[in-house]
């Protein structure tokens, strides 16, 4: 009798232990960017191998309207080539605008052979700039074939208020671009919408529901500003997670509103994240995650 509570308890501490490991959200941040190319599918095909639960990406758009997966509307200097292998200079890159490119144009650059200089352990490879339909079906096909638990996708709209007709479209017209490919392609419960830009967000929620809304603060204002600004509460927080308070996580759980920090990379950070009670965080790194921490969620 007493052997059979022992493993009632046990089987009962497992299951709430195995919960918690499968709640806390380790995501890419543009795949891997400490390790692959950023935003890139070898890249986001790697954190998939890691074991990340979520891919962080970015998405702009092209002059003919295609969702690209890109952080910057332009082609970067710091670690994109031209289709002859020549360097961009950096008071031309903003130049090369996305947006005034059709999407064959931008796939002509070659922004992973050079490297990034800022993360020395990337490996340097040959990649382009990919459509977010060829995103979703490369990480399904590769998730399937490689018999993987299925992943989410937290995907960041590139807009701001001195940006529309420059960089980007406004919102209403960004937002449904970028809702008719995932519509077509993955689950709501399976994405995140995230963005700096607030009006994003409250037109998402406004147009689309069943859809987990990021609101990603670079700010010093209290969480609660800044959710009295964007005028609902989003289901996740994403501060720089220089900027959390521990008042603040209890602040936001007790609202059922989960914090995932952006960008933690030092192991240092990790632990002190951890310690702190957030729902997950966003790295370049997760192999630092997994390698140090994983088996003790």
């Amino acid at each position: 009798m007493k052997r059979s509570i022992y493993l009632s308890w046990f089987l009962l501490f497992f299951t709430m232990h195995a919960s918690f490991s499968q709640t806390f959200d380790i995501q890419g941040h543009r795949g891997c960017r400490g390790l692959m190319p950023e935003n890139s599918i070898p890249g986001f095909i790697k954190a998939i191998d890691l074991g990340v639960t979520t891919l962080e990406m970015d998405v702009v758009i092209s002059a003919d309207g295609k969702v690209v997966v890109s952080h910057d509307p332009y082609i970067s200097s710091q670690f994109c080539v031209n289709e002859l292998g020549a360097e961009i200079k950096k008071k031309e890159e903003k130049e090369i605008n996305i947006y005034n490119l059709d999407y064959e144009d931008v796939k002509l650059f070659d922004c992973g052979i050079i490297g990034n200089d800022k993360f020395p352990e990337q490996q340097k490879m040959s990649v382009y700039k990919p459509l977010l339909s060829e995103v979703f079906e490369q990480c399904e096909n590769h998730i399937r074939n490689n018999q993987k638990k299925p992943i989410h996708y937290n995907i960041e709209l590139k807009s701001s208020s001195s940006g529309v007709h420059i960089f980007h479209p406004e919102p209403g017209l960004f937002t449904e671009l970028v809702y008719n490919v995932i519509n077509e392609n993955i689950p709501p419960e399976r994405i995140c919408i995230q963005s700096f830009d607030m009006r994003i967000l409250q037109h998402w929620k406004l147009k689309y529901s069943g859809y987990a809304l990021s609101l990603l603060i670079s700010n010093s204002k209290s969480s609660a500003k800044n959710i009295e600004e964007l005028g609902f509460t989003p289901g996740i927080y994403s501060p720089n997670f220089k900027l959390i308070k521990p008042k603040e996580i209890e602040e936001l759980h007790n609202k059922s509103v989960k914090i995932i920090p952006w960008t933690v990379n030092e192991i240092k950070d990790m632990k002190k994240m951890i310690d702190m009670g957030v729902d997950g965080f966003i790295t370049d790194y997760p192999n630092r995650y997994f390698d140090n921490f994983s088996a003790n969620q």
